[in-house]
C-alpha cells in the first residue's frame, strides 16, 4: 500500500471495537496530515469484532448492560441510545425492534452496535481536520520490526474465505506507529480435541455456521453448553425464543449463575473504606480467602447500612467497583503463582459479583431453570472429554466433587473460551513478537502483554519495544496489577474507551513533538511546569478545561474554535523563569502537558460517565435526557 502523501501514518491492526474506537479517537484529536490505516483480517469482523459482527449475532443476542452504557464516548453517556432512536436505519429490522423505542435502561440488540460504529467512524472522518485521512484496509499483520524511524509491518492479503493462508501474498507497511487492537484470541479447548469437525460440535457459537445450527436444531433435541457465563445465556436463550422443549444443559466449573439487574438500574461509585486487612502480608491462600470473606462481609454491611436505596441484587457491583482503588497494593502482595491460580479459580465468580445482565437475557433463562422439570439443568463440574457415541450423538463427560455425568445430546456448544496466555496463541503475529521479544507475555498474571502505563509494549528488558502501543484485551494483566480491575472488566468497553483515548493521544503527542524534536525535552519540562501552575492557576485550569471541550467535541468547526482559545490561552501563561527557550517550542511543550492533564480527567473512573460530564464542565441535561 502506497501513501496518500507524505504525512505520517498509523497502523491499526485489527478494525473490531477497540481498532474503531481508537481510529475514531485518532481522526478526532489530530490538529495536522495524518494517514490512518484502520486493518482487518476478516471483513466481517470491521467495525464488529467477534461480539458484535451481524452474521454471528442474530437480534435475540442483545447487550448484556443496559443500552445506556453502550456509547462508544465515554464523555457522552446516551449517545448509542440517541443513535439508535433517531439515526439508524431501521428498514430492515425485524418485530419487535423495528419499532422499539430504546431507553437508557433497557436492552439492544448487539448487531446493530455494528451499524453504530460505522455510523461513528465514518462521521469521525468526515469531521476530521483537512490533511487527515481514514484508508480501510484489508489483510493480516504477521510480523513486525522496529526501524529507526518507525516500525514494519508484514501483511498478507486475505484469500478468498476472508482467512490470509501461509501461501497467501504478503507486502510490507511502513508505519511511525502500530497500534495492536487484535481482539480476543480462541482457545482450542483439550477436551474436545477429538471432535472439533464433528457436525453435533460448535465450537463458535459467534459465528455464522454456529447460529445456523442452533436456529436449524429440532425443538425436541438435547443440548449441552459447556459453560454458565453470559454467552452461553445467549446460545440458551436462543433455543428458548424459538420454542425449544428439549433439555438444555449447562455445564459449569462452578456452578455460577448471574444475576439479573433490577429495573431502573444505574451505575454509580461508592467511597467505601479500604479492606485493610487485605494489606497485611500474604500468608497462604486460606487464610487470604478467609480475610476476604470477613471484608468483603463488612463491606456489604457498610453498603445496606449507609445506602439503603441500594437493591441489594447490585450490593456486590458496588462492594466490587469501590474496591478496585484499593486492589494493586493487595496485589502486589500476592505471590504471581499463587496470583494466577486465584485469577484462574475465582475468575468466574469474580465476574459475576462485577457486572450482571438485563431482564430481557435473564428472565427466558429463569423461567427455564426453575422448575424441577423445566428445560435448562444447571450441571456442575468438569468436563473431562467429549466423544462420538454410536447413536451419532456427543457424550459429554462431566466429573463433579462426588460424582460423575454422561450427557448425551444432539448438539454441544463449547463456550467461546478465549486464550488469554500469548505465549500460547498460535498466530503468525503473536509467534514472531515473542520470538524477537516485541512482545512478552504478562509475568505476573499471564494474561495479556506486558506494557507501559501508556499502554506502550515493553520488550524482555522492560524498556519500550518500539512505537507500539497496545488496546483491549492485550492489556488485561496490566489492567489487573495497575488499576484493579477485575473479570472482564479488564478488557470490556468500559477499559476500551479510556484505552482509545489514552493511546491516540499519545500518539498524536509524539508524533507532533517528534515534528520539532521536543520529545526529549518533554520530561523535563514537565518538572518544571508545576512552577507555571502555580504561578498561573486559572491559566492552567482554563487551558485543561478547554483542551478536555476539544477532546469531547465531534464538530470540526468547534474543534478549531476551541484549538484557538487554547493556543491564545497558552500564550497568556508566558515562558517558565526557570527554563528559557524560543515561545513556539514554550507553546508546542505546554499543549502537550496541558494535553496530559485534559486526557488524566477524560479517563477518570473514580465517577461514572454521567458525573464524569458534569465534573468536566459538558453538562447539558437536556442533551443527556433526550
Amino acid at each position: 500500500m502506497s501513501r496518500t502523501g507524505t504525512c505520517p501514518r498509523v497502523l491499526i491492526v485489527g478494525a473490531g471495537l477497540a481498532g474503531t474506537a481508537t481510529a475514531i479517537r485518532l481522526l478526532r484529536f489530530a490538529r495536522g496530515p495524518l494517514e490512518i490505516v484502520l486493518l482487518e483480517r476478516r471483513s466481517d469482523y470491521r467495525s464488529a469484532g467477534v461480539a458484535y459482527h451481524r452474521d454471528g449475532n442474530p437480534w435475540d443476542h442483545v447487550f448484556n448492560i443496559q443500552a445506556g452504557r453502550m456509547s462508544v464516548f465515554r464523555e457522552d453517556v446516551l449517545d448509542f441510545v440517541r443513535w439508535a432512536n433517531a439515526e439508524a436505519d431501521r428498514r430492515d429490522w425485524p418485530a419487535p425492534w423495528d419499532g422499539f423505542e430504546f431507553v437508557e435502561q433497557g436492552p439492544a440488540p448487539r448487531r446493530i452496535f455494528h451499524d453504530y460504529l460505522i455510523d461513528r467512524l465514518a462521521e469521525a472522518a468526515r469531521e476530521a481536520c483537512p490533511g487527515v485521512v481514514l484508508v480501510e484496509a484489508d489483510g493480516e499483520a504477521v510480523d513486525i520490526d522496529v526501524r529507526p524511524t518507525g516500525v514494519e509491518v508484514t501483511v498478507r492479503r486475505p484469500a478468498t474465505d476472508g482467512e490470509a493462508g501461509p501461501d497467501a501474498e504478503a507486502t510490507t507497511l511502513f508505519a511511525e506507529h502500530v497500534v495492536l487492537a487484535t481482539g480476543l484470541e480462541l482457545r482450542d479447548p483439550p477436551f474436545a480435541a477429538g471432535v472439533v469437525e464433528h457436525p453435533s460440535f460448535v465450537r463458535n457459537p459467534y459465528s455464522a455456521d454456529g447460529v445456523r445450527r442452533l436456529v436449524a436444531l429440532p425443538p425436541e433435541a438435547t443440548v449441552a453448553i459447556v459453560g454458565s457465563v453470559l454467552s452461553a445465556y445467549d446460545s440458551a436463550g436462543l433455543l428458548l425464543r424459538q420454542g425449544h422443549t428439549g433439555r438444555i444443559h449447562l455445564i459449569s466449573k462452578t456452578g455460577t449463575m448471574f444475576r439479573t439487574y433490577p429495573g431502573g438500574h444505574e451505575h454509580a461509585v461508592l467511597q467505601l473504606p479500604c479492606p485493610k486487612t487485605l494489606l497485611e502480608p500474604y500468608r497462604n491462600r486460606e487464610e487470604f480467602l478467609a480475610r476476604i470473606r470477613s471484608e468483603w462481609e463488612t463491606a456489604n454491611a457498610t453498603v445496606v447500612r449507609e445506602h439503603p436505596g441500594i437493591d441489594p441484587t447490585v450490593i456486590a457491583e458496588r462492594v466490587t467497583k469501590a474496591w478496585e482503588p484499593h486492589l494493586p497494593k493487595v496485589i502486589e502482595r500476592i505471590p504471581s503463582a499463587e496470583l494466577r491460580r486465584l485469577l484462574d479459580e475465582f475468575g468466574t465468580a469474580i465476574a459475576a459479583l462485577r457486572v450482571g445482565a438485563v431482564e430481557y437475557t435473564m428472565a427466558v433463562i429463569e423461567r427455564a431453570i426453575h422448575p424441577v422439570d423445566g428445560t435448562v439443568k444447571l450441571v456442575v463440574g468438569n468436563v473431562e472429554a467429549i466423544s462420538p457415541a454410536d447413536s451419532g450423538r456427543l457424550v459429554v463427560s462431566v466429573t463433579a466433587t462426588e460424582e460423575k455425568h454422561a450427557i448425551e445430546a444432539d448438539l454441544v456448544v463449547s463456550n467461546f473460551g478465549r486464550e488469554s496466555d500469548y505465549s500460547r496463541v498460535d498466530r503468525s503475529l503473536w509467534r514472531n513478537l515473542l520470538r524477537k521479544g516485541l512482545a512478552v507475555p504478562h509475568e505476573r498474571t499471564a494474561r495479556g502483554l506486558e506494557v507501559d502505563e501508556h499502554g506502550t509494549l515493553l520488550n524482555q528488558g522492560g524498556e519500550p519495544a518500539g512505537p507500539i502501543s497496545a488496546v483491549g484485551v492485550l492489556r488485561e494483566g496490566d489492567e489487573i496489577v495497575r488499576r484493579g480491575r477485575t473479570g472482564a472488566f479488564a478488557f470490556n468497553l468500559a477499559a476500551i474507551k479510556n484505552h482509545s483515548i489514552a493511546v491516540a493521544a499519545r500518539v498524536i503527542e509524539q508524533l507532533e513533538l517528534r515534528e520539532g524534536d521536543l520529545a526529549r525535552d518533554l520530561a523535563h519540562y514537565r518538572g518544571c511546569v508545576s512552577n507555571t501552575e502555580e504561578a498561573t492557576p486559572d491559566g492552567f485550569e482554563e487551558a485543561v478545561v478547554l483542551e478536555v471541550g476539544r477532546l469531547a467535541t465531534r464538530a470540526r468547526s468547534e474543534r478549531e474554535l476551541l484549538g484557538s482559545r487554547l493556543d491564545a490561552c497558552i500564550r497568556s501563561m508566558g515562558e517558565l523563569p526557570s527554563l528559557p527557550m524560543a515561545a513556539h517550542r514554550h507553546d508546542r511543550l505546554m499543549r502537550a502537558v496541558v494535553n496530559r492533564a485534559a486526557v488524566e480527567r477524560l479517563t477518570d473512573v473514580s465517577v461514572t460517565p454521567r458525573q464524569l460530564r458534569r465534573q468536566l464542565g459538558i453538562s447539558d441535561t437536556e442533551h443527556l435526557e433526550g
